[in-house]
Parts: C-alpha cells; sequence; structure tokens
C-alpha cells in the first residue's frame, strides 16, 4: 500500500513515477527523506528563492546551467540558496536539456547533504505535484477519520462509571502521551498511564498547575517541563476553575487538538454538573456549624457521621481562614478533599467571617497549608471541647483579624499584651484619635503638654506629686492641667471609669 505521508519517500516509493534517488541515503541529513512536504514546484531560475515556500520540493531541467556545466561555483552557489530557503529536495528532469544529471549538481547536493533525484523524461512534473498533493489530501482524510473515531472512543469512556477516569485513560491511549487531570486546588485525580513521567516532572507538573489554577483565569499554554511538552489547559470558567487538563509528550495538530477539546467540554461539563451538589453540601456544612455554635454538637454529629465520618475527636482547634472570594471556592474543594482522604479528622463549614474548620488539636499541618496554598489570614482557637465552641469561634475570629495573609495566628499569641493589646485595631485608633481630639488641638494651638501631663498623671496613679516629680514641675502647675484637661474633655476625672477610659484611649494611640 502507498505511504499515504506528503514525504520525498514517499514520492519515491511511487512505481508508476520511476523516480530515481541521484543521492546516497546515508549521506543526507537526517530524516531529509522523511520530513513532510508542503508543495512540489517546478523552476529553472538561477534563483528562485524569492518565489518559494518552506518545506517544498523544487524541480527543474538545467536550463540555467546551459553553458556553464564546468562551473562547480556555479552548482554550490545554486544549491546553497535552495538549502537557505528550506527546500528538501532537487529533483533534475532529465532528456529534456540534457541527459543525465550533471556532475557539478550532483557534488553540491552531497555538499549540502541535499537529497537529489532523477524525474525520467516520460515522468511529467506535474505528476509529482498531484501525488504530493494526494498524499497531502489522504493525510488530512486519515487524521479526520482518526480525530471522529477518538472522539467517538472518549464519548464511550465517558459513559463507563468512572468516566473522568475512563475519559482521561482513553484521550492518553489516543495521544499515545500522557494524561493528568488535576482538581481545583492543583491536586492530582487521574492520570494515564499511571504513573507520570519520571524525572522529576511529577512535581514540577504540580507545581505549574497550582500556579495556573491560583491565577483563577482561564488559560491554555503549552510549555516545556523538565525536558518534556507540556500542554496546559484550564476547566471550568474563569473565576470559578474546576480543574486542570495536562499533556506531557504530544505533538498537537489541529485534529489532535479538536479532540482534546472535545475532552475538555467533556470534562468541565461533568465538573460542572457536581457545582449543584457541591452548593447543597456547602449550605448542610453551614447548617450544622450553625448547631455547633448553639454548644450542643448532637445533630452535628449525627449528620456528619452519616455524610463525612465523626467529628474531629475533642480536645479540637477552631479556625477562622479569611480567603479571597476569587479563590474561596477553590480553597472550600480543598477542605473537601482533605475531609474524604482524612475522614473523622477535620469538619468545616462556611460563615460570614470566613471559612470555619476544625481540627484536632495535634494537627499541626492543616491550617499552615491553608494559609499557604490560598494566601488566607487564619486564626485558631486554643484547644476546646465542643460545649464551650462558640467561644473558640469568637477567639479564633479575633485572632485572624490580626493574621498577615499567608499566615496562621493562634489566639494565645494575640493575648500578650493583654485586654489592652485588643485595642490595636483601625477602629479603636479612630475613636481615640476623636476621644483626645480636644486635649492635642489645644496643646498645638497654645504650645501646651496636657497629652503628655494626663498621660504621666495616669501612669503615676493619679497622683498629683509623683506626677510633678516625674514631669520637673511643681504640683499646683500639674493640678492646673489636669483641670484644664477635664473642662476640655468634659469628664470627671476623679472617677475611675473616666480614668480608665482615658488611659485606654491613650493606649490605642501609642
Amino acid at each position: 500500500m502507498t505511504d499515504p505521508q506528503p514525504t520525498l519517500r514517499a514520492l519515491l516509493g511511487r512505481r508508476e513515477l520511476t523516480l530515481r534517488l541521484a543521492s546516497a541515503e546515508d549521506e543526507l541529513s537526517p530524516d531529509a527523506l522523511d520530513e513532510p512536504l508542503r508543495w512540489v514546484h517546478s523552476s529553472d531560475l538561477i534563483d528562485p528563492t524569492p518565489f518559494l515556500a518552506d518545506d517544498l520540493l523544487l524541480l527543474t531541467t538545467g536550463t540555467q546551467f546551459v553553458g556553464v556545466e564546468e562551473n562547480a561555483a556555479r552548482y554550490r552557489e545554486y544549491v546553497d540558496r535552495l538549502r537557505a530557503r528550506g527546500v528538501r529536495g532537487l529533483g533534475f528532469g532529465t532528456e529534456v536539456v540534457r541527459d543525465g544529471i550533471p556532475a557539478g549538481l550532483v557534488d553540491a547536493c552531497r555538499e549540502a547533504r541535499m537529497p537529489l533525484f532523477e524525474v525520467p523524461y516520460r515522468t511529467p512534473f506535474i505528476a509529482l505535484a498531484r501525488a504530493n498533493a494526494e498524499a497531502i489530501a489522504a493525510q488530512g482524510y486519515a487524521r479526520r477519520t482518526w480525530a471522529l473515531s477518538a472522539q467517538r472512543a472518549i464519548s464511550l469512556a465517558a459513559l463507563r462509571p468512572d468516566g473522568l477516569g475512563a475519559t482521561v485513560a482513553e484521550l492518553a491511549r489516543q495521544l499515545g502521551a500522557w494524561v493528568g487531570l488535576y482538581d481545583a486546588t492543583g491536586r492530582p485525580t487521574h492520570a494515564a498511564p499511571y504513573p507520570a513521567p519520571e524525572g522529576g516532572i511529577a512535581d514540577a507538573l504540580a507545581a505549574e498547575a497550582g500556579t495556573v489554577l491560583r491565577r483563577g483565569a482561564r488559560a491554555a499554554s503549552t510549555l516545556e517541563i523538565a525536558g518534556h511538552r507540556v500542554t496546559l489547559q484550564t476547566l471550568g470558567r474563569g473565576g470559578h476553575l474546576r480543574g486542570l487538563l495536562a499533556i506531557v509528550g504530544a505533538e498537537l495538530d489541529p485534529e489532535g487538538r479538536s479532540v482534546v477539546t472535545s475532552v475538555i467540554a467533556m470534562a468541565g461539563l461533568a465538573l460542572e454538573q457536581n457545582v449543584g451538589l457541591d452548593r447543597a453540601r456547602r449550605a448542610l456544612r453551614t447548617g450544622l456549624l450553625h448547631a455547633l455554635l448553639s454548644n450542643d454538637p448532637t445533630l452535628a454529629r449525627r449528620v456528619s457521621r452519616e455524610l463525612w465520618g465523626a467529628l474531629p475527636t475533642a480536645p479540637v482547634v477552631v479556625a477562622v481562614a479569611v480567603v479571597a472570594a476569587a479563590r474561596a471556592d477553590a480553597a472550600a474543594d480543598w477542605l473537601e478533599l482533605r475531609v474524604a482522604e482524612r475522614r473523622g479528622a477535620l469538619f468545616y463549614g462556611r460563615s460570614s467571617d470566613g471559612l470555619v474548620v476544625v481540627i484536632p488539636s495535634d494537627d499541626g499541618d492543616t491550617l499552615p497549608q491553608l494559609a499557604t496554598l490560598f494566601d488566607a489570614a487564619v486564626g485558631a482557637s486554643d484547644p476546646t471541647d465542643y460545649p464551650a465552641f462558640s467561644r473558640a469561634h469568637t477567639q479564633a475570629i479575633a485572632a485572624a483579624r490580626r493574621a498577615a495573609s499567608g499566615t496562621v495566628m493562634p489566639f494565645a499569641d494575640t493575648t500578650g499584651g493583654g485586654m489592652l493589646a485588643a485595642l490595636d485595631t483601625l477602629h479603636a485608633r479612630a475613636l481615640a484619635d476623636r476621644r483626645l481630639a480636644p486635649l492635642r488641638d489645644h496643646d498645638d494651638q497654645h504650645g501646651t503638654t496636657l497629652t503628655a501631663t494626663v498621660r504621666t498623671w495616669l501612669e503615676h496613679d493619679a497622683r498629683i506629686d509623683e506626677a510633678a516629680q516625674a514631669l520637673g514641675v511643681h504640683r499646683h502647675t500639674v493640678r492646673a492641667r489636669i483641670a484644664q484637661a477635664q473642662q476640655l474633655l468634659a469628664v470627671d476625672l476623679t472617677s475611675f471609669p473616666a480614668r480608665a477610659e482615658l488611659w485606654a484611649a491613650l493606649v490605642a494611640t501609642g
């Protein structure tokens, strides 16, 4: 059967063309006879390169060499121009201008390692062009037939019980490549053939997949990872990515890309169909979280045991993770997978304050990973039992407000400064600035030191003599300043609550 590939070897194999290779194959460039041909063209110009395209076969009768048959340099310059232009081979039509191929042309092609072949008089040049066009058409038909067959096989695979896994395996078989499917968090869920290619590519692929998915935008890219050609394609809608498909070791032509596109559509649809179920599951989790906040875990224990396994064993840590809205779904997906992997060791739900996570007190890796993967600000409570769940939740919220993005803040670390450390918030500072404004405005306008005097007086337990000594002024001066401060602030500083509020304002503003 005739080789349908549009190559010089295929043309030489067509018996009806009676072509003869004038070059020794072992003297040619590697794969010179097997490189694809885009077209066959004929020209007797001494320099036809301005009118040629890449990857074609040039035919000539040698008219341009009449009278210079012995000029070896003329042949070398001619062949070098063709090679530089990307011509795949040269056919010489004999018995038109002369018998046989000029020796100088044979030598020049040998030096350039360009294929040279003889086209006999009885074989018209148009026959070669037609034969190559037929091969191109046959190749296109074969590829389109393959694409339809592959899409049919993949569609049947999608109907199997493990639809996604079977689809990935069938795509890998059709492409003759490794195919991996990653979930919304960048975690590999399906691969074929299993495992991933060696050479460190598995870790590099997972890292790249995580990076692409965290951007949250739909994307398709082809790159090289650990020496392998890799094609990446996200699944789902922008801002709501459901996963990523990775293909290693495949050169995708238009037909191959069409097959991959069909898989992406089916996988994306399958993942989107799970969205409704996920939404219902998350609503149920939110309801159970409200039950836990009532400090009665009875209902949450019963439902959780049926669906996800028992609640984590007390003592537990309650955490609140504040995640950017664009990545909240991905973080919830990651927690869902964590629940499946560690049945009975994790519970989570959504609240207006963020993702609420419940873990055993000895779990030291879940919260740091959550913070790192999703750039979340995570606050963690002290270890607690379920009857004190609401208090632990309050602690977690307070700690989350002081946590930086990508970090975990234990509640215990927020209490080092005592109760007054809780005043270190934007709201508290704003209230304190407003409360102290009369004193500071008076000091700025009149050059007085009422604010400093009041601070020193309070630091010395509101004792006039000790404050005067610390300030280096007479006690009557301190007494007069405190009286003036009372008047400006419109408070009675002889009462402890008034002094405590003023001290809190001074602490909040530093």
